[in-house]
């Protein structure tokens, strides 16, 4: 097998959990996640490893999200910070500005930004290609400029 396990593991799990915003059902959703991919042998030949790791993720999360629609879902601050008045106020900046996305362009930010995907990767698991990627990225970034700006 040509991916390692162990690094996608978190990658996956930050991935759930951004998707879902509670850290018990983004651990479980990560969990399966796994079982089924460990299950099925036929991506694992084909070299499609982690398109195939984000699309079981991407599909547990939007079946549990259908399952809690009417619930409320929590979010853990991260500790030890400096000075946390300036954070959270950028935190909660940053936060207004990726809420004004639509969810695609939130999707495309996390997997670029935070899990730092290739292009290549990315956009297989969008469905979309290189070249749209490229240019709904830069939109992505003008947006969270100007609302960050603003």
């Amino acid at each position: 097998m040509h991916t390692d396990l162990d690094e996608q593991y978190d990658k996956i799990y930050r991935y759930c959990y951004m998707k879902l915003r509670h850290q018990q059902t983004a651990e479980d959703i990560t969990q399966e996640t796994f079982l089924r991919f460990l299950e099925n042998k036929t991506y694992k030949d084909m070299g499609k490893e982690i398109s195939y790791l984000y699309r079981i993720a991407r599909n547990l999360c939007i079946d549990q999200i259908r399952k809690q629609k009417n619930e409320a879902l929590s979010e853990e601050l991260s500790g030890c910070m400096e000075n946390i008045q300036e954070r959270m106020a950028v935190h909660m900046d940053l936060r207004k500005a990726i809420k004004s996305l639509d969810a695609q362009e939130q999707e495309l930010v996390f997997l670029r930004y935070v899990n730092e995907l290739s292009v290549g990767k990315t956009a297989e698991i969008l469905g979309i290609s290189r070249f749209a990627l490229y240019r709904k990225d830069r939109e992505c970034l003008k947006k969270l400029k100007k609302e960050m700006e603003g």
